[in-house]
């Protein structure tokens, strides 16, 4: 196979057409699961479009709280949109080519959005900590313009730094493999079929792991041991209670989004003992489950969210009785004219 050449600092750079998907190999079953992952990509879009119009089309609902809500909500439509239609086209369909700038594209999405999506639970555990721990500043603190700079922030710090780490694969030469084992456009699996060096390339995958995901994961810890100590000196019980079960549902969410994550990461990259096809359907199915489950288990059983979402769908039924009893015009009949 004959691959373009393009010209970079003196050295010629070989770039392939594109790259083939391989992962899956060794279920014979597997279009079973990609039938479940539809099935989890229609849930996905529909619940979390249901939050974003609900908080969108409600004033009273544009508050601190609700626009890291929005926020999440829109990084899980965008994080299992870049991945889950594109898996069904590989893996039921059979068509597992990929060009060259669309994998980079697909990896640049993937990773900027799962970073947005570490970033999205720290934001709202950061909401949680300011709650609890200075309830009487919550509203002096916690502003609308203040959530607004922070998911800013976020949103440019992850667009960037993934920008970069992307921008630099081009740098890599592909002259042998073009054969990706993983079920999209993978960072670390793309770049370990170069036939150039790549240290660089690994380092920043390295770095960018503990900024991203550690990073946030850590500020996460931090937030509720703060909140625990917090809690512990509140004399009343029943305040305890309380305050403890606001934080439940964000627990639920943490735990769903990193612990597969942190444990794919040290059994597969450190202890090696995880076999390629296990690392890979474990892998998707934890970055793909969490966009899913966040709405059903965080947004929609807030109760403002959860209040307006009954309106609607009570809503929805008066009206669809109004149209079914709505009495149907009658048109008058001419008589006939005898003459």
């Amino acid at each position: 196979m004959s691959f373009p050449r393009t010209v970079l600092n003196d050295s010629v750079i070989i770039h392939p057409p594109g790259f083939y998907i391989v992962g899956f190999q060794m279920y014979s079953s597997i279009s079973v699961y990609f039938v479940f992952l539809a099935f989890v990509y229609v849930v996905t879009v529909l619940f979390n479009s249901l939050v974003i119009y609900i908080i969108a089309f409600n004033n009273c609902l544009h508050t601190p709280k609700f626009l890291a809500v929005v926020n999440l909500a829109v990084i899980d439509v965008i994080l299992n949109t870049c991945t889950i239609p594109s898996m069904i086209k590989i893996f039921l369909v059979k068509d597992n080519f990929i060009p060259f700038n669309s994998c980079l594209v697909q990896m640049f999405f993937y990773y900027a959005f799962g970073t947005l999506e570490s970033f999205a639970l720290a934001i709202l555990a950061y909401d949680r900590l300011i709650a609890i721990c200075f309830p009487l500043r919550h509203n002096s603190i916690n502003t609308l313009q203040n959530m607004t700079c922070i998911v800013g922030l976020t949103w440019c710090v992850a667009l960037g730094l993934l920008l970069f780490s992307v921008a630099i694969m081009t740098r890599l030469s592909f002259c042998n493999s073009v054969r990706v084992l993983s079920y999209f456009c993978d960072y670390a699996p793309v770049f370990r079929l170069a036939c150039n060096d790549y240290t660089m390339h690994w380092s920043v995958a390295s770095l960018l792991t503990y900024l991203l995901l550690v990073a946030p994961f850590t500020f996460i810890l931090l937030s509720y041991l703060s909140i625990l100590v917090t809690v512990f000196r509140m004399k009343s019980l029943d305040s305890r209670l309380k305050a403890l079960a606001t934080c439940v549902e964000h627990l639920i969410l943490v735990a769903v989004f990193y612990i597969p994550l942190i444990t794919i990461f040290i059994i597969g990259f450190y202890l090696r003992i995880i076999d390629t096809d296990q690392r890979v359907l474990s892998l998707s199915l934890s970055s793909c489950l969490p966009p899913c489950v966040n709405p059903i288990v965080y947004s929609l059983k807030t109760k403002e969210i959860k209040t307006r979402a009954l309106a609607l769908v009570r809503r929805g039924k008066i009206g669809a009785v109004h149209r079914e009893n709505k009495p149907r015009r009658v048109l008058p009949v001419k008589e006939k004219s005898t003459r």
